[in-house]
């Protein structure tokens, strides 16, 4: 194997971990998501959903972006060997965290009332506070993963995660419960019982989370704390190396971070942007308090969790490419460059069709299987959230991508143009169509596609990059509608033979994967080095020629 192939190779295997890593925490958090939406309710939801909508805006400006940057000079220095100008960027970068991290902090916990009624959900407040602190250890925590990440390896970020995630999950429900009774208790005195008691059960949610980050933030500190000694030899070996100045430091951080905050901050608004526009305008179309509620509490602690799995994967391949091809970029080997970008956008083409055409055919037996929800209107709003599912993991994917080749300022553009017009379209589709949470639905789909697209010309405009569409799309869609038209039979069937809905959906679940891997091998969807580049490919392979599909 050529070290050209190797590299490539150990790329996609470093890529593939912390997709797998970040998969994990998904599910794990679409477990522990089960029994908190059964503790504290679709009104819980949606104060949780609503204090996370603020949190994580004020997130994307002060701590989101730090990973990405810190990997990304990290890296550059690493390619040239440069082990003082690396750790100089990591010193940087940990002083830049705590004073971005803090102000964050600072302004959620103060601001916590003002932004909770601004989105019309006051009784968030408290489940906001206690996000506060979390943004300052996010912030230093993202210092840590980015520097693990600029030296190529995502196993640290991978397990921190996971980590991050259990400990998430035992404390969210545990307080939840806790919580959910003292609410009502104190409900009951101040006459409001359930509104207290899921204001309260859902403070116990985000307590978890401030667990979750402290557990990370105290590992990826064990880490570092072992790593240092590989590090300070390396330093010793250096020779001839001109040391760059902290100033030059924090002038690339705040040259790399502001366009991918810039950009970050223009492509997660939609959130805030959706919640404002939809509460209010729903407000004024004299739909109840409790509907709103109901609708936002199923939207944002189920659809939404449920379609973020696959996301997470593109969120991490793009982390995990941006290094990569930032150091390919650095030595002008645009081969290497193009090889990179089209391979990871197949591996999220692959991943991301078959996840969305499941989600639609199973759309209610999921919700009754995960969240005992036998609501029709929630299993519609599943099958229309999941149509943005491919769109936002492309266009997540693109975003990396871009900033790995030094374009910064093009998913800042981008996103920026593609939300002018989904807020137009959002308004659109509440008031002249009344399609109420279904016009929020549509138009994130809208918003993913536009997203696509822009980004797509860019990184052809710059990159000219000649990805095949057939091949990337095509092929894996039709594998994806083969493997629906055999899902939504198999459940069928199995549900008329058992009349068990649990069964049923997971056996259908089973023959999803097994005919969408025939199918995508059989149509040549996927070749088998691209196979073996998987995790767990060389099963897969061996798997693939005792079935005869090679």
């Amino acid at each position: 194997m050529t070290d050209s192939n190797k590299k490539r190779n150990t790329i996609l295997v470093q890529g593939s971990i912390f997709a797998v890593a970040s998969l994990i925490s998904r599910i794990i958090g679409l477990i522990y998501r089960v029994p908190l939406t059964s503790i504290i309710g679709k009104t819980g939801n949606d104060y949780y959903g609503t204090a996370y909508t603020v949190y994580n805006i004020v997130l994307i400006f002060s701590s989101y972006s730090i990973p990405l940057a810190v990997s990304k000079l990290v890296s550059a220095r690493m390619a040239k060997h440069e082990y003082e100008n690396a750790r100089r960027v990591f010193r940087g970068s940990l002083i830049f965290a705590i004073i971005t991290g803090g102000i964050g902090m600072v302004i959620v916990f103060f601001g916590a009332g003002v932004f909770t009624s601004w989105l019309k959900t006051p009784m968030s407040t408290p489940a906001l506070k206690i996000l506060a602190p979390v943004i300052l250890m996010v912030a230093i925590v993202g210092v840590l993963r980015g520097f693990f990440q600029g030296l190529n390896t995502m196993i640290p970020s991978s397990i921190s995660q996971i980590i991050e995630q259990i400990m998430n999950a035992v404390v969210s429900v545990v307080a939840a419960y806790i919580l959910f009774g003292y609410g009502s208790r104190v409900g009951a005195v101040l006459g409001n019982k359930d509104k207290y008691a899921a204001a309260y059960g859902a403070s116990g949610g985000t307590l978890g989370t401030f667990a979750g980050s402290l557990a990370a933030l105290i590992f990826m500190i064990f880490i570092h704390s072992l790593y240092r000694k590989v590090f300070k030899r390396k330093l010793k070996k250096q020779r001839n190396v001109s040391v760059e100045s902290y100033r030059s430091i924090f002038m690339a951080l705040i040259l790399t971070i502001i366009p991918v905050i810039l950009s970050t901050a223009v492509y997660n608004s939609v959130s805030i942007l959706e919640t404002y526009i939809f509460k209010n305008i729903a407000t004024l179309q004299t739909y109840s308090e409790s509907q709103i509620s109901t609708w936002w509490g199923v939207y944002t602690g189920e659809v939404s969790v449920l379609k973020n799995i696959p996301i997470s994967i593109a969120s991490a391949m793009a982390a995990s490419s941006v290094p990569a091809i930032t150091a390919s970029f650095n030595k002008n080997d645009k081969a290497e460059v193009e090889h990179q970008i089209t391979s990871a956008t197949r591996f999220i083409s692959i991943i991301a069709l078959p996840c969305t055409v499941g989600m639609i055919v199973l759309a209610n037996p999921i919700l009754k299987l995960l969240f005992h929800d036998p609501d029709n209107v929630s299993a519609y709003m599943l099958m229309f959230g999941a149509l943005s599912i491919p769109f936002f993991c492309i266009s997540t994917l693109t975003n990396g991508l871009l900033q790995g080749i030094n374009k910064m300022s093009e998913p800042v553009k981008n996103a920026l143009l593609a939300l002018v017009l989904y807020a137009v379209f959002l308004i659109f589709t509440l008031e002249v169509l009344h399609l109420n949470i279904y016009g929020v639905l549509i138009s994130l789909v809208f918003y993913g596609f536009m997203m696509c697209i822009l980004n797509r010309m860019a990184l052809n405009r710059y990159s000219k990059i000649k990805q095949d569409i057939f091949k990337t799309y095509v092929l894996p869609l039709i594998a994806s509608i083969i493997m629906g038209i055999f899902v939504y039979l198999g459940y069928q069937l199995m549900n008329i033979a058992t009349h068990s809905n649990s069964i049923s959906t997971l056996f259908a679940i089973l023959v999803g994967i097994f005919t969408y891997f025939f199918s995508i091998v059989k149509i040549h969807g996927i070749t088998e080095s691209e196979m073996r580049r998987f995790p767990k490919g060389e099963m897969l392979v061996k798997f693939a020629y005792k079935l005869h599909l090679l």
